[in-house]
């Protein structure tokens, strides 16, 4: 049964991802800190934002600590870079008992370094190809095998 009272969010990179999720979650009244370690990044955060930004490198304990990740719900990793995901991942997961995390992952290939933590993965060129399925009634994975 999947839990919807989530209140406590911490969203690691202030990519568009990031910076979407973290808009639409304060949106929905949720408490949501993002970190990024550059100040340009938090424009993309919607002008209705309410939540916190933070000035400082998510994978640095530290700055997980400061943002609240003993007390968070659900962590995203939402940067750009896989390992820095993973690392923030792995930290969320194995060091503080995050419920729930999420991350993003380009390289389908670094999966298996999740492979026995409790962490989601977001695969953007899978959910590419499958809009494009959609689109066109090509089954583009099939070619892939």
């Amino acid at each position: 049964m999947k839990n919807n009272n989530y209140k406590y969010f911490i969203v690691a990179g202030c990519s568009r991802f990031g910076a979407n999720i973290a808009s639409i979650l304060s949106a929905k009244g949720k408490d949501v800190v993002v970190l990024d370690n550059d100040n340009l990044a938090f424009r993309k955060l919607a002008p209705e934002y309410s939540g916190f930004t933070i000035l400082a490198d998510a994978a640095d304990i530290d700055a997980l600590t400061k943002a609240g990740i003993a007390k968070a719900d659900v962590v995203v990793a939402a940067t750009n870079d896989d390992n820095t995901n993973i690392m923030i991942a792995e930290i969320a997961s194995r060091i503080f008992n995050v419920s729930q995390v999420i991350t993003r992952l380009y390289d389908t290939e670094k999966e298996v370094v999740y492979q026995d933590f409790n962490i989601q993965i977001i695969y953007p060129s899978k959910l590419s190809l499958c809009e494009f399925e959609k689109l066109t009634s090509i089954n583009s994975l099939e070619v892939f095998k």
